[in-house]
């Protein structure tokens, strides 16, 4: 049996960019990962599809396993010479239980390593606009953890040294002890005047930042509501914020965004949107697949060489089509001679970088613009071949026949309504946490309002949701199944679909 190996791994403070390369790798290479609450779901997409999932989670003291049985599950599957990933908030050595957990692996004489991640001390300050060290303030920090019981008859904190001797504090989840600790510094000679940050769900685009003095600091984060997981920063530092508050301040910062693209296109939509702020959403209306029979595209395969064009809508039509050309013994050599259309610039990019001249890419993606453009000439008695979905407008084919152009039709993808999400959307939707919903094609909105038990439904639960929407063809599918789109870009591209967001949200009120 193969030798089994721990990787106890520093999953950062939220923001699943702050994930180490290498902690990335041992995820992926795990046969197991065991991840706590703390962890960003969002890092087990970097796991194998077929990598054992162990939620061991421990939120407000509930937990779904206790600190032993998590002991006995890494230890567990180590022996049966698994690859283990354990993934913890934060850094696995600074108040994450690592040490614990790798004594255990070591009496238990198997092999273990350490990947440290960002911890949350830094990482939540920074994106608070808070240094924690500055040349003007102080050259000195201590990390404390806020989850020590008030009433121990001997505390494990020097108060009296830390209070004054350290420039600046930040204790770990001490919100409910909060009023102990903000005591505890003034009666030690803190002066009450000190500035003080919390930070709630910090590097995340949840994150809340309540900021104060020891003197109102409880107060204030008793009015906000602040709840766990939540990071408490006291010192002169804190008054850096005023100044170098970047996270938020973002254009979507705070917006919660619904992208209901395909996933497999839906990367470079929600990166684009996460980077300004935005809190993405991923609820995927329709799923690519391969079409049912291949029989339309291998029989236009077989004479792609008669073709004077060949007219590529999407880029899932372009992925789908070189696969299938390639299956057959077939390479993008058997394109030598024929015409390229790519009916906007990402299609176009991908075409490209199979290392294929695009010859022709419209300004606008409607067929009467395709037309125009082409000019009726290069149409006239040509033979055209388009590649797309199984299900897909016939306005441009049609056209082209007008023209007497002879078309032929090839399926190499469908689009189909993926597994069921309904009801974790549906709560958010119920609780008015959606700011809007983004659509980049009529099937996304069709399969969209499919998925609720009635159109009725849907139209309800978009109630004061911004209809976003990427085109003028997808608006009117929207407006046909009752959802008013309040935003259209001037380009039919995602880059301008996440622009125009960024203006309409500069213009409108927080739900």
């Amino acid at each position: 049996m193969a030798q089994g190996i721990v990787y106890l791994i520093g999953a950062g403070p939220g923001d699943p960019g702050l994930i180490t390369v290498k902690g990335a790798d041992c995820i992926a290479k795990a046969d197991v990962v065991v991840y706590d609450y703390l962890a960003n779901p969002a890092l087990l997409d970097h796991a194998r599809a077929d990598a054992e999932r162990i939620y061991v989670g421990k939120m407000g003291g509930a937990h779904t396993k206790t600190q032993d049985e998590i002991n006995q599950i890494i230890v567990d599957r180590c022996r049966e010479g698994k690859i283990v990933a354990r993934l913890k908030g934060g850094d696995p050595f600074i108040f994450g239980r690592g040490g614990e957990e790798a004594e255990e692996l070591v009496q238990a004489g198997l092999k273990f390593e350490v990947v440290p991640g960002v911890t949350a001390a830094v990482a939540a300050a920074a994106y608070a606009g808070i240094p924690l060290t500055h040349r003007d303030h102080t050259a000195s920090v201590a990390f404390i953890t806020g989850h020590e019981d008030p009433a121990k008859d001997v505390s494990n904190i020097h108060w009296d040294k830390i209070a004054t001797g350290i420039g600046t504090l930040v204790f770990f989840m001490g919100i409910k002890n909060l009023p102990d600790i903000i005591a505890n510094l003034i009666k030690h000679g803190r002066p009450p005047e000190t500035p003080v940050a919390i930070i709630r769900w910090g590097t995340r685009p949840e994150q809340r930042t309540v900021t104060g003095t020891l003197a109102d600091i409880v107060a204030k984060a008793r009015a906000a509501n602040i709840k766990p997981p939540s990071l408490t920063v006291v010192g002169e530092v804190v008054a850096c914020r005023e100044q170098l508050n970047w996270f938020e301040t973002r254009p979507l910062f705070g917006r919660r965004i619904v992208v209901t693209r395909a996933r497999e296109q839906a990367s470079d939509f929600a990166a684009l949107l996460a980077n300004a702020g935005a809190e993405v959403i991923e609820f995927p209306a329709i799923e690519v697949v391969p079409p049912p029979s291949w029989d339309s595209l291998d029989a236009a395969l077989a004479k792609l060489s008669s073709y004077d064009w060949v007219v590529f809508t999407s880029v899932n039509g372009v992925g789908f089509f070189v696969k299938r050309l390639r299956e057959r013994g077939m390479d993008i050599r058997d394109l030598k001679g024929l015409l390229v259309l790519a009916i906007g610039p990402k299609t176009a990019e991908a075409v490209e970088a199979l290392g294929v001249r695009v010859d022709f890419v419209p300004k606008e993606y409607r067929a009467e613009s395709i037309i125009e453009g082409m000019g009726a000439d290069r149409i006239r008695g040509k033979n055209i071949l388009i590649p797309r979905a199984k299900v897909a407008r016939e306005v441009l084919p049609d056209e082209m026949k007008k023209l007497g152009a002879q078309v032929t039709i090839a399926e190499c993808y469908e689009t189909v309504r993926p597994g069921d999400k309904r009801d974790a959307a549906r709560r958010r939707f119920e609780a008015g946490e959606i700011d809007a919903v983004t659509f980049t094609s009529s099937s996304t909105v069709e399969n969209f309002v499919a998925m609720w038990d009635s159109p009725d439904e849907a139209r309800r639960l978009m109630n004061g949701v911004t209809v976003a929407s990427i085109g003028p063809i997808t608006s009117a599918t929207a407006r046909k199944l009752g959802l008013e789109p309040s935003v259209e870009p001037a380009e039919y591209t995602t880059a301008a679909l996440a622009g125009a967001l960024v203006e309409h949200f500069a213009r409108a009120p927080r739900r």
